[in-house]
């Protein structure tokens, strides 16, 4: 039972509003120029034709990023393990040397860009979409803010956890 995960959340980097929207601004841009080409007389054909294929794929790349894992959180074996697609390491929290768990906003803006392992003013991030975060504190002062869609599912479990270890 001490292998079983209690907790697990996958995160796309599709589903991100701030890549999304620039990805959707060009594209919509590449869109325009094409239809509005007639009154612009000094635009080759060539490099008309060239931006709509350019929005065409910057719509498929959008699509393709509904897939690509960029987080997944999991609760086992006593730690809180943060995993992705493309990171370079995996992040292992330890539970028992956690003081205290929180709910918060992640942050005040409307559009955040997506991170992992964001090491910034005393705190690491863990990001890819939504407004609700878990702010963890540990024994040393530091300071892990990972956003969830399942914030206060992930809170509740993380306090049950921590109070079984100690």
């Amino acid at each position: 039972m001490s292998d079983a995960i209690i907790f697990e959340e996958k995160q796309y980097l599709g589903y991100n509003k701030f890549s999304l929207m620039r990805r959707l601004v060009l594209a919509i841009f590449c869109f325009l120029v094409y239809f509005f080409s007639e009154r612009l007389p000094n635009i080759k054909h060539q490099t008309i034709d060239l931006m709509f294929i350019l929005g065409i794929a910057i719509l498929v790349i959008s699509v393709v990023l509904v897939f690509v894992l960029h987080i997944h959180t999991k609760i086992e074996n006593g730690s809180l393990v943060l995993d992705g697609l493309w990171t370079a390491r995996k992040v292992k929290v330890d539970l028992s040397s956690i003081k205290s768990v929180k709910k918060i906003n992640y942050s005040k803006y409307l559009l955040n860009r997506p991170v992992y392992n964001l090491h910034r003013r005393g705190k690491i991030k863990f990001f890819t979409r939504g407004n609700e975060a878990v702010e963890l504190t540990d024994k040393d002062g530091l300071k892990y803010v990972i956003g969830s869609q399942k914030s206060d599912e992930l809170v509740e479990k993380l306090e049950s956890k921590i109070q079984k270890i100690t």
